[in-house]
């Protein structure tokens, strides 16, 4: 392609120029009204000398023709994989590329649209990113090819971002077909936190949308109500209108709710009949019951360490009176504040959290037949702490009371008051209350604790049921006796801790321990607390990569079965990490809710938002796309009328810039006038000071005509 531009660059002055122009025309007028003889020969001097001073010359340039760019835009999102979305667009884009590259000089360029795990499809985004450096005179056009579910779709009209500042139309081809028909979940208010075991409300809306559906104004669906993969309740519930659904923590921590309903003859997927969200599960207080059967220096270490806690409401009695002082003075009469035993024992016992006997023993003030109590309090899912001291070997113990049915170890009668150093054993490794306690294997590596020495312990026979998480050392004359000992009954819990002496490690005897985290830790299991689980299966989503842990106080695990949200299943092996803490890890490259069993314990693990956009709305649509298509003048149609029917692929054609768009079974992209410079070259129009010998023997030639 030639193109050719006249230049002038004045050898004087432009504005001398002007003003000898503007004198030639006054005299050659002047001339031709006074009629004189060589007046056009007089002109056409002056004209040959402007030309000479104007020094024109003329410009050729040798331009290439830069191809005009196509956008192929092809969704790829999530829910481009619902029915045969994706084949459509395929087969579209396959279609469509050879005949734009068989317009000549278009260049086509391939951008494909994915799923923001927070936004949905973003389009408008993405378009604009992969056309920067495109200049905008060589748009031609933009082809979508999409199930019309983007969510950054401008929805003013008239606004069109991709293509502002061109004339280059939008056009958009949609995947799915118009019969569609969905159900799904709405959730209208959740509630993020909670308190354990206060009733809370979830409010949502059974959604239906396209055709066939929503049809019948009165129809209810059947639904399911779960937490931490357990069905609370099942019941129907009307469509389309809102519902006030009653839900309630039972544990501290993370609570995983789901609402699930049955899905509907010919809906396009059931992926959203399903609503997940979490809620945060926070204790009021906890209840703790301290009863100290007789004061002693390691009573002040429970009571600082639970009154540390603000969350730990504390209820603590202590009995004064010696079991050896027998003066006659009723029990009734030896304190200020009688001791309400049939309140705490029978009437508000289920109140409580956790109830701690410190160094008690059976006597007159609480009779035996609240031992049944307190046991049957542990059975129904209460929890019981026992911190035994010399009288839980002799007559007086509590052991020989109801509760001996429940005890994790039974005492022998013998006491051993020696210097020795709590041994963690290797199954309390495993277990969450001693495992990685601080100074558990000393900095010289020879495996012995670097906590401070205790002074008494009591000898005991652990049940077989039970879990030994300390004992004496080898080196101790009851090398291998039970220290701690902890224990399931039916719904409850129950710890014994076989000596006195953790205060020493409170007051930081040759150095002290850690009474702290090994108490509170020891509390906190036994009310149930999620993170000190013994047997545990848990699930972390750090972006797409999906880690899970397996705790268990076993040799060995089962393999873990992980099943999509799509219902494709993975079995996975996982690796000892040591000390009862297996791990496997996989890429989780899908949406949604993701279930890991190992055939006993189950776990959720959500990987994106809980409700994604994407697969809220998947009902194929024109409405969001439409504003922009129709402020670039571009057009919208469907690739398939029915479902099943063949594609109808419009043909592409190249047009103008004052041509519609579209038609009857076509759509057109603008051919552009963009070129780049490959060559040019300059040829002067004028001889320079050469040209005055002409315009003086014109001059000449006018003054002889004159003199005639």
């Amino acid at each position: 392609m030639t193109d050719w531009t006249v230049l002038v660059e004045p050898l004087i002055p432009i504005w001398s120029v002007g003003i000898f122009a503007g004198l030639a025309v006054l005299v050659t007028g002047f001339s031709l009204l006074r009629r004189r003889q060589g007046s056009l020969l007089r002109a056409a001097a002056m004209a040959i000398v402007i030309l000479t001073l104007l020094d024109p010359s003329l410009r050729l340039e040798e331009r290439e023709r830069l191809p005009t760019v196509v956008a192929l835009v092809t969704d790829e999102s999530a829910s481009q994989t619902i029915e045969n979305r994706d084949a459509m667009a395929r087969e579209a884009a396959d279609i469509l590329r050879p005949q734009l590259q068989a317009l000549g000089n278009v260049e086509v360029r391939a951008i494909a649209l994915g799923t923001d795990r927070d936004a949905g499809t973003r389009a408008v985004e993405p378009i604009q990113s992969e056309l920067a450096d495109v200049p905008r005179e060589r748009l031609g056009g933009i082809i979508l090819l999409t199930d019309g579910q983007v969510t950054d779709a401008p929805q003013a009209e008239g606004v069109s971002p991709i293509t502002e500042g061109t004339s280059a139309p939008v056009h958009a081809l949609l995947t799915g077909h118009p019969q569609e028909g969905d159900r799904r979940i709405e959730l209208l208010q959740v509630p993020r936190f909670a308190l354990v075991d206060r009733r809370e409300t979830v409010q949502f809306t059974v959604v239906e949308e396209g055709s066939p559906l929503a049809s019948d104004p009165n129809a209810t669906v059947n639904l399911t109500l779960l937490r931490n993969n357990v069905v609370l309740a099942e019941t129907s519930v009307p469509i389309g209108v809102q519902v006030d659904a009653p839900i309630q923590v039972d544990r501290a921590g993370d609570n995983l709710f789901e609402i699930r309903i049955e899905a509907a003859d010919g809906e396009l997927t059931d992926l959203n009949n399903q609503a997940v969200f979490s809620v945060e599960g926070v204790r009021d207080t906890l209840r703790v019951l301290l009863v100290s059967g007789e004061p002693h220096a390691g009573e002040r270490t429970w009571r600082n360490l639970l009154k540390s806690d603000p969350s730990v409401d504390l209820v603590h009695f202590t009995i004064l009176r010696p079991p050896e002082k027998q003066d006659g003075t009723p029990i009734s009469e030896l304190s200020l504040i009688a001791f309400p035993t049939r309140e705490l024992f029978v009437e508000r016992i289920n109140d409580f959290d956790l109830i701690i006997l410190d160094r008690y023993q059976r006597r007159s003030v609480l009779p035996l037949i609240y031992f049944d109590n307190i046991a049957q309090y542990v059975r129904n899912g209460g929890a019981l702490l026992i911190a035994a001291g010399p009288e839980f070997a002799n007559e007086t113990s509590i052991a020989f009371t109801a509760l001996a049915d429940i005890l994790p170890a039974y005492p022998t009668g013998a006491i051993a008051e020696e210097p020795f150093r709590p041994n963690v054993t290797e199954l309390g490794r495993r277990h969450p209350i001693t495992r990685g306690l601080p100074g558990d294997v000393a900095g010289d590596g020879d495996g012995d604790p670097s906590w401070s020495r205790w002074f008494r312990l009591i000898e005991a026979e652990a049940s077989r049921a039970s879990t030994v998480a300390m004992s004496a050392p080898a080196s101790s004359s009851m090398p291998g006796a039970p220290l701690l000992a902890l224990d399931r009954v039916e719904d409850g819990r129950i710890a014994l801790l076989l000596s006195d002496h953790v205060w020493l490690w409170a007051r930081n005897f040759e150095g002290g321990g850690p009474h702290v985290q090994l108490l509170r830790r020891m509390a906190h299991w036994l009310m149930r607390e999620p993170d000190l689980e013994d047997e545990t299966l848990i699930a972390r989503v750090a972006g797409e990569r999906m880690v899970i842990e397996r705790r268990t106080l076993g040799d060995q695990v089962d393999p873990l079965r992980v099943t999509s949200p799509s219902g494709i299943e993975t079995v996975l092996e996982p690796e000892d990490q040591g000390d009862g803490l297996y791990q496997a890890a996989l890429l989780a490259d899908e949406i949604g809710l993701w279930r890991i069993t190992d055939g006993t314990l189950n776990t959720l693990a959500h990987v994106g938002p809980p409700n994604p956009i994407e697969l809220q709305q998947v009902v194929s649509t024109a409405e969001r796309l439409e504003p922009m298509v129709d402020a670039s003048g571009g057009s919208m149609q469907r690739l398939a009328a029915t479902q099943g029917a063949d594609l109808s692929i419009p043909r592409v054609r190249m047009i103008g810039d004052a041509a519609r768009a579209s038609g009857n079974g076509w759509i057109g992209v603008r051919r552009t006038d963009a070129s780049v410079l490959v060559g040019a070259r300059q040829q002067p129009l004028s001889l320079g000071l050469w040209s005055l010998l002409p315009a003086l023997t014109l001059w000449g030639a006018a003054w002889w005509r004159e003199g005639r």
